[in-house]
């Protein structure tokens, strides 16, 4: 990296990064702030002790070195001072010229990378071969299963943490383990892409093609299809692809289901990992620039990709809601509003009744933040002729938090 850590006495620091969650933890009895960058820049597990608070509130891009001695005790100086800042820029807390760097080179090695590694194993289930494979063998030998079917063109499933959902992940892929596709479609939420708002702007279709490094084996990308796909749409906005991945980088909505599709199949298969932006304006445009990028994208993959051998699996959540979602009660106060709410959605998404659907959204403008509608609307779009059926609907109760996250999945036939 050419550029260095913050060096002055007398420019300002640069302030703490806004996009940075200040977290308070115990730990042995002491008050700690741990520092939580849902993008990845920072040191994991980044810590400082609460006492670090009051030196923390004077760095906001205002002050120098030279103007925070003035608050400080006799005992502080001048390079005390410096070298926390400098402390801070290392660890990627601070929104430095260094910094800025330093994510650049994170996000330009992923996008020269040929794989994508899980940003999941070892937190959400084992990173060991041998105990995934456990782990996963236990949970559907514990857990209800489906019926099989023997022909089925998609399957609408969550992401969730499979410590929370794993009854709903059984039954969702038990019903498919018979299937054997050539091919997958993968159309999954995305949850970060609108941090990257120059990057994709009006591009709601991003699309990568690295091979899935999962602890149960590496899953490829079909090159060859992802190749045409970009062929045939990167000439035109209408289409809204891109093809610059790194919004791919700390997502998990397409390598948790991707991880039991890997566990259920033993033939060989490849896939199209796509993910899916924000579908927001839909509610105030419905036949705004977005909505015509959705037909004619979706168009695309009805004509080109309504064979046999392809299977679509289509990742997304239901609702999010409760006071760390942003609501004013707790979870358990919505329950029976939420449930009325994704049990509308689940039925219209099985009935293929896009029209319906966003009807629904937009009555309230997605009231408890649906993230799986992006991706299943986009599906519906596709293949509107398709039945489907409900599978499951499920709810992850955060207690603590007065929060929870519901998901369900839906066979289309």
């Amino acid at each position: 990296m050419s550029e260095k850590l913050f060096d002055s006495y007398s420019d300002p620091i640069p302030n703490l990064r806004y996009d940075i969650q200040r977290i308070p933890i115990q730990d042995n009895g002491r008050s700690f702030i741990y520092f939580y960058d849902q993008l990845g820049y920072s040191t994991p597990d980044f810590a400082l002790p609460t006492d670090a608070e009051p030196i923390l509130s004077l760095m906001d891009g205002t002050r120098s070195v030279n103007d925070i001695i003035k608050f400080s005790s006799d005992e502080v100086t001048k390079e005390h001072i410096l070298g926390y800042a400098r402390f801070l820029d290392e660890n990627g807390l601070l929104d430095s010229e260094y910094f800025s760097e330093h994510a650049e080179l994170i996000e330009s090695e992923y996008e020269k990378s040929k794989t994508h590694r899980s940003v999941t194993a070892g937190t959400s289930y084992p990173a060991d071969q041998e105990e995934l494979t456990e782990f996963l063998n236990e949970a559907f030998e514990n857990h209800e299963q489906s019926e099989p079917v023997d022909t089925a063109k998609a399957l609408y499933t969550p992401h969730i943490d499979p410590r929370f959902g794993m009854a709903s992940y059984v039954k969702s892929f038990t019903v498919i383990k018979n299937l054997k596709p050539k091919r997958v479609f993968i159309l999954a939420t995305s949850h970060y892409s609108g941090l990257y708002n120059n990057e994709y702007s009006n591009k709601p279709f991003i699309i990568s093609n690295k091979d899935f490094d999962l602890p149960n084996g590496l899953v490829k990308a079909d090159k060859k299809t992802i190749s045409l796909i970009k062929e045939q749409t990167s000439h035109d906005e209408i289409f809204g692809t891109s093809f610059s991945d790194r919004a791919h980088r700390i997502e998990h909505s397409i390598e948790l289901p991707l991880l039991f599709l890997n566990h259920i199949w033993q033939h060989d298969f490849e896939i199209i990992p796509i993910l899916v932006g924000n579908f927001d304006q839909l509610y105030y445009a419905k036949d705004g620039f977005l909505a015509h990028q959705i037909e004619a994208f979706t168009y695309l993959l009805n004509q080109q990709f309504n064979d046999e051998d392809t299977f679509f699996l289509i990742s997304g959540d239901l609702a999010h809601f409760g006071k760390k979602f942003g609501d004013k009660k707790s979870a358990s106060q919505l329950f029976d509003k939420v449930k009325a709410f994704d049990e509308a959605f689940l039925e219209v998404g099985a009935n293929n009744d896009s029209k319906t659907m966003l009807k629904i959204m937009s009555s309230e403008y997605d009231p408890y933040r649906i993230c799986g509608f992006p991706p299943l609307y986009a599906f519906l779009n596709a293949f509107p002729n398709l039945d489907g059926k409900i599978l499951s609907r499920d709810l992850w109760d955060e207690t603590e938090r007065e929060s929870a996250v519901s998901f369900g999945s839906i066979l289309f036939n």
